[in-house]
């Protein structure tokens, strides 16, 4: 004859037993599987900020390095020489060397940035750094001119709004180096449409982007990525101002930015309207100085 539970003693304390069993043994599990999580999630947002980092003071060191050694070279200087036995520069050369150093650093950072893609992903790192077409139907790119169109209003408005609210200039009338020579204005202006931001967002919204997007949603991504861009130009002046202030006037564009890459699937569009932001600007800045 079958017993059920109640006629069963033995039945009854196993049953009663197990309960309590396993609701300890759930009750320490889930815990170190949170930690484990949140512990692996904590080492990536790390990786996350150590790479284009790391990244960018490499190619920093790299190009003061090879400016310096090159026009020491040039000029007939021991690059080796001890600094209190150096020659004074010309204001020109240390004008020149500031711009020759700006440049460099980005073409060493876009370098870095496509070997690292290649070792990471192989034959598929223009796929990774968004590069290449993406496999599903993204956002026509009719809305991208309207948007190009749009943006130097948007954000000159708010740089000269978020500037004045931190008693900053970056507003219009500002003027360039005068010992810059024609070749190295050329190579600034360069600097600041081109080669600023191909290799910024080939950094930022190719890598990174990339790297982000692999445990992050489409939102977190996006902002990680307009914060440490942000980051990246936090000013080195010892004013708390001046140091939050280009961050902040940059912060409407690194969100764009990251909505782009996120709603286009292509990295171009994000050099596009970033080159496009900077010629703005600059046009703003500097161009009624020119014109005096």
């Amino acid at each position: 004859m079958k017993s059920d539970l109640r006629s069963d003693p033995l039945r009854v304390a196993s049953v009663a037993d197990m309960p309590p069993a396993l609701a300890d043994a759930r009750a320490s599990k889930p815990p170190l599987a949170h930690l484990k999580s949140a512990l692996l999630w904590l080492g990536r947002v790390l990786l996350l900020i150590a790479v284009p980092l790391f990244i960018l003071i490499l190619a920093s060191g790299l190009a003061i390095a090879i400016i310096r050694i090159g026009g020491d070279l040039r000029l007939g200087i021991d690059p080796f020489l001890a600094t209190a036995a150096r020659p004074r520069l010309p204001l020109s050369e240390v004008a020149g060397r500031a711009v020759a150093v700006d440049a460099l650093r980005q073409v060493l950072m876009a370098g870095l940035v496509v070997s690292l893609a290649v070792w990471a992903a192989g034959g598929a790192w223009r796929r990774r750094l968004g590069l290449t077409r993406p496999d599903e139907a993204r956002a026509p790119m009719r809305r991208l001119w309207l948007l190009l169109a749009l943006w130097p209003l948007i954000h000159i408005a708010w740089v000269t709004t978020s500037a004045a609210a931190l008693n900053m200039n970056f507003g219009n009338g500002v003027r360039l180096s005068p010992f810059l020579s024609p070749r190295m204005l050329a190579l600034w202006f360069a600097f600041v449409v081109v080669l600023a931001p191909i290799a910024e967002e080939l950094l930022l919204r190719g890598q990174t982007f990339a790297r982000a997007s692999a445990f992050m949603g489409p939102a977190g991504t996006i902002v990680a990525t307009a914060l440490l861009f942000c980051l990246a130009h936090v000013s080195l002046d010892p004013g708390a101002k001046s140091a939050l202030a280009r961050p902040l006037t940059l912060l409407p564009l690194a969100l764009t930015l990251g909505w782009l890459r996120w709603r286009t699937g292509r990295l171009w569009p994000c050099i596009l309207l970033h080159g496009w932001s900077n010629f703005c600007l600059v046009a703003y800045q500097i161009g009624p100085g020119l014109l005096r």
